[in-house]
């Protein structure tokens, strides 16, 4: 039964999705094995990439300091656990009604428990089925996915920048034996290297000196070293200068060496067991709010606002340093906005 690329991205757009991309499997050459999509449907024609956009509005209360619950409860867990999932199932119902299998690929990884809290794969907990074939579970990189489906580019933080929502977008991915027609890589500038994520972050996670590199799709894609371990202490909270929830006599020493681990829950005053995930108390304030506010305020996205994101210096606990804030912009309202 025919099935086009066309009819897949309305589909996906009517279900749910902001965004739709197709890249051809060829685009995953060289991908590690353990990341490689091919391992997961060896006849797969295409990996059908959706993206799901972040409103700017669950991030204004991290903005202001008032309010954390909206970011990791519809913008982060919700996404990833509920939301995304729903629109995958209903779309490869879509494609498998018209005779095509589709496998899904959620955001998740099964094997980030306790034990073993990394996206890497540990010997100890699973072993090929097949020699020379993946150990279960293959987990895709998505930015990697929608870089090679044409949704936008990396930024120098290492998030994805779509041209549409900039980096505040998650991403999942269905791969399929329908031989569907892929989308061009995109081929515009999104990161003009302003460094307000290396400056904004609050793990200090991203390096401004040093970059990491790969090749996808015949394209070299470069971004600033980044501290995964640094990044996970303070999206837990380890940063006492971001963490209103953290009592004053707590040691932030406590959360150092800990990878989205649990950190010493006495210290913390009303998150109990689900602390180290649910307040999102880092809140992306470099690799995402900072980002976004930049490439609005320089007009480098194709949706815009009516009033700005910031309108005065992002909070922190203690003294402020300059180096938290750049030097101020005079703001103009954008063009074609009545």
């Amino acid at each position: 039964m025919e099935l086009t690329s066309d009819m897949v991205k309305q589909a996906a757009r009517e279900l749910g999705a902001d965004l739709c991309g197709i890249a051809s499997m060829d685009r995953f050459e060289g991908a590690p094995i353990q990341q490689d999509p091919r391992q997961i449907f060896p006849g797969a024609k295409a990996c059908i990439v959706l993206g799901f956009r972040i409103p700017r509005g669950y991030f204004r209360g991290i903005e202001e300091g008032t309010y954390f619950a909206a970011y990791s409860a519809l913008g982060y867990g919700g996404m990833n656990l509920v939301y995304m999932p729903c629109v995958q199932r209903e779309l490869c119902c879509f494609i498998e009604d018209r005779e095509w299998e589709c496998a899904p690929i959620p955001n998740m990884y099964p094997g980030a428990t306790i034990r073993f809290d990394t996206q890497r794969h540990h010997p100890e907990r699973s072993r090929p089925v097949r020699e020379g074939q993946a150990a279960p579970d293959v987990m895709i990189d998505f930015r990697i996915a929608a870089f090679c489906a044409g949704l936008g580019e990396f930024g120098y933080s290492k998030v994805f920048l779509n041209p549409e929502f900039g980096p505040a977008v998650r991403y999942v991915a269905m791969l399929t034996d329908a031989p569907l027609e892929p989308d061009p890589l995109f081929a515009g500038k999104l990161c003009d290297r302003c460094m307000a994520c290396v400056r904004e972050c609050s793990g200090n996670a991203i390096s401004g000196t040093e970059t990491e590199s790969i090749t996808v799709a015949g394209r070299q894609i470069e971004w600033g070293k980044f501290d995964v371990t640094k990044c996970s202490i303070a999206y837990c909270g380890g940063n006492e200068a971001y963490n209103p929830f953290m009592r004053p006599e707590a040691d932030p020493n406590n959360f150092a060496g800990k990878y989205c681990g649990k950190p010493d829950l006495d210290k913390v005053v009303g998150y109990p067991a689900s602390y180290h995930h649910n307040p999102a108390l880092e809140g992306a304030r470099g690799c995402m709010r900072a980002c976004m506010n930049h490439l609005w305020e320089t007009k480098r996205l194709t949706r815009s606002f009516v009033n700005p994101f910031r309108t005065r210096k992002p909070w922190k606990l203690g003294p402020l340093a300059e180096a938290d804030w750049p030097p101020s912009r005079e703001w103009t309202k954008p063009t074609g906005i009545e």
